[in-house]
């Protein structure tokens, strides 16, 4: 994890560059400061355990997110925490301990400054285009990931049909923005994807952040899901006239945001398909995981993942 102190003079700084928009990039502005802890918490409730290994999400950099780490603790019982990197856009605790005795806890904790800035959507957008190159890191952002059938036939004639009368990129990424918030009711319920939700017109977060992506790459338009505590909206990438790429995020379920968010909450991953060594197949979230030594005599412990904001 790169390591970042803003102190109170770049803060200034920051404020007063982002008075002034770019033309057609993404513009940072109003940086706040937060402490959150994130954390791992096993216990063996119903008896002894052994050779216990857990992960959990945890925050890195992005642009619009730098990360201090204010402390690193662990209880007597772990043996080792280590960080590692999923793909590109995920980070993991990842936490081994050797033996827990039936009722015994162990915990491992990571508290964090997060500077966190606004996005501001672009002065003028109509000169952004779809990548004129696909590179390897681009590539998954155009395939189909776990229920987000990009390559649906129903998605891909929809994606056609939306974009078929407008002018440049960004008006057709907004087409299909609008489709989705007019035609797919808010709802919650278990997680069923982009096509489900295409076909039963409602969804929770998930699913409309994952029928905007479908219809976005369905257009060769780059798009993935970015995951904050308890939420996750999508963002878009389209190149300025000097070839530049740039990230655009915008609010599929929620309060209207297009091309700019407000959003205090960490950045915990960007992406949807990721491959975790504990599973067998490709995964939309790199979610906690628990494994311990199946032995005779030794139970599965339990999990706890610590996500919460605490005061300075």
């Amino acid at each position: 994890m790169r390591i970042l102190w803003i102190g109170p003079a770049v803060l200034q700084l920051l404020v007063v560059c982002a008075t002034v928009r770019g033309e057609a990039g993404v513009t940072f502005a109003n940086p706040t400061v937060e402490r959150w802890k994130f954390g791992i918490v096993v216990t063996a409730s119903e008896g002894p355990a052994l050779g216990i290994i857990a992960a959990a999400p945890v925050p890195s950099d992005w642009p619009e997110q730098k990360i201090r780490v204010v402390e690193e603790s662990t209880s007597p019982e772990v043996q080792r925490m280590r960080f590692r990197t999923v793909g590109d856009g995920a980070r993991q605790m990842v936490v081994e301990i050797p033996r827990l005795a039936a009722g015994q806890s162990a915990e491992a904790m990571l508290t964090v400054e997060i500077t966190k800035s606004e996005i501001h959507e672009p002065g003028d957008p109509s000169s952004l285009a779809k990548p004129a190159r696909i590179t390897r890191n681009l590539r998954v952002y155009l395939s189909p990931s776990p229920q987000i059938e990009s390559n649906h036939r129903e998605i891909e004639a929809l994606a056609a049909q939306i974009s078929e009368n407008q002018t440049n990129s960004w008006e057709t990424v907004l087409a299909i923005y609008d489709w989705v918030r007019e035609n797919v009711q808010y709802r919650e319920g278990p997680l069923k994807g982009a096509l489900a939700a295409l076909h039963d017109r409602d969804g929770d977060c998930e699913e409309l952040t994952s029928l905007f992506i479908a219809l976005c790459r369905a257009q060769g338009i780059p798009a993935r899901t970015v995951w904050v505590p308890g939420h996750c909206y999508p963002e878009f990438y389209l190149e300025d006239a000097q070839g530049k790429g740039h990230w655009f995020p915008c609010q599929a379920a929620g309060a209207s945001q297009f091309g700019e968010m407000i959003e205090t909450r960490p950045i915990l991953q960007k992406g949807d398909n990721f491959r975790l060594p504990e599973e067998r197949q490709a995964v939309r979230y790199a979610r906690p995981i628990l494994k311990s030594t199946p032995r005779p005599g030794f139970i599965h412990p339990s999990i706890t993942v610590v996500q919460e904001r605490v005061e300075p």
